[in-house]
């Protein structure tokens, strides 16, 4: 039996792939078993480095206000972004040269400018140019390097979902005689949502993830940065590390969850018939019932 993108496994195959699965996870066992070994030696999992966790004081004090920048400029970004990036997406589609050709430069000279330059120019230019107090100037630095690298990838992730709807869409829409606003806002968008919402929702965790990078050099007191500041007061810099990574995992987890279960809702929505026959309708009809036909014929 074969597939459109690859050939099913014959019994060799098969076997070969329980052989490698086998041996993958006893070379991730050895690795484990290593690394806790290690961790055993230095003393990593003695009590006194892992207390702190279950006080209220170390959550209060720097993880759970942490996490809160953390979220506050993951949300600030997309909330920004998305909206920037669905106009410069949509703006690269122009018939128009004089707006397709501005768009597009912008969105490849963003693109293709790392994150954290973007932050640190932001920063600067901040400090150098606005009367914005050093407290929050971080803030607006971690938002607004996400926002230029996220939007110019958003704007791409829209113009790849638009062009990948098949051209009777626009055909179509046309024919009835919807201009080109009616057309993308009503036909393509509502269609091109559930192709793009996997690639929106990844760029929404590394949005959560990028957050780390306005920590580690302009000082923005988010999730990552807690480690130098709570391992520096418990002595406990792996387990802090550990804590953190728990917390970006379980962030993400609950994000993807999130995406999956609107895409499924979605797609569900989309398979609805349209109208919906109530009980009162439904027994008028049975009453009424079909209209009788004559039969007309007609002589030689």
């Amino acid at each position: 039996m074969t597939s459109v993108l690859y050939d099913a496994p014959g019994p060799k195959a098969k076997k070969r792939n329980i052989i490698y699965t086998v041996a993958f996870v006893a070379v991730m066992a050895l690795v484990a078993w290593w690394l806790v070994s290690v961790m055993v030696d230095k003393g990593q999992f003695e009590w006194a480095k892992w207390k702190p966790f279950t006080t209220s004081e170390a959550w209060e004090t720097y993880l759970l206000p942490a996490l809160g920048n953390t979220l506050k400029a993951a949300a600030l970004a997309l909330v920004i972004a998305l909206p920037l990036g669905a106009l410069f997406g949509i703006a690269r589609l122009s018939d128009h040269k004089w707006v397709r050709v501005p768009a597009g430069v912008v969105v490849e000279f963003f693109r293709a400018i790392p994150v954290l330059i973007l932050m640190l120019f932001a920063n600067e230019l901040y400090a150098s140019f606005t009367d914005v107090s050093s407290d929050i100037r971080p803030l607006y630095a971690v938002v607004t390097g996400l926002v230029l690298y996220n939007a110019s990838v958003l704007a791409e992730v829209v113009r790849a979902g638009i062009l990948s709807l098949p051209k009777g869409q626009t055909e179509a829409a046309q024919a009835i005689g919807l201009r080109k606003g009616q057309t993308m806002t009503n036909v393509l968008l509502p269609q091109a949502v559930t192709a793009m919402l996997p690639a929106i929702v990844s760029q929404l965790v590394v949005i959560v993830k990028d957050t780390a990078l306005g920590g580690a050099l302009i000082g923005y007191a988010e999730l990552l940065r807690s480690v130098r500041t709570m391992s520096g007061f418990y002595a406990n810099v792996i387990p802090t590390f550990i804590v953190v990574a728990v917390l970006y995992i379980l962030l993400n987890f609950l994000l993807t969850s999130f995406a999956s279960w609107l895409e499924r809702r979605i797609r569900g929505g989309k398979r609805s018939t349209g109208a919906v026959v109530g009980a009162a309708q439904l027994d008028e009809l049975e009453t009424v019932g079909p209209e009788p036909t004559t039969d007309k014929k007609t002589g030689p």
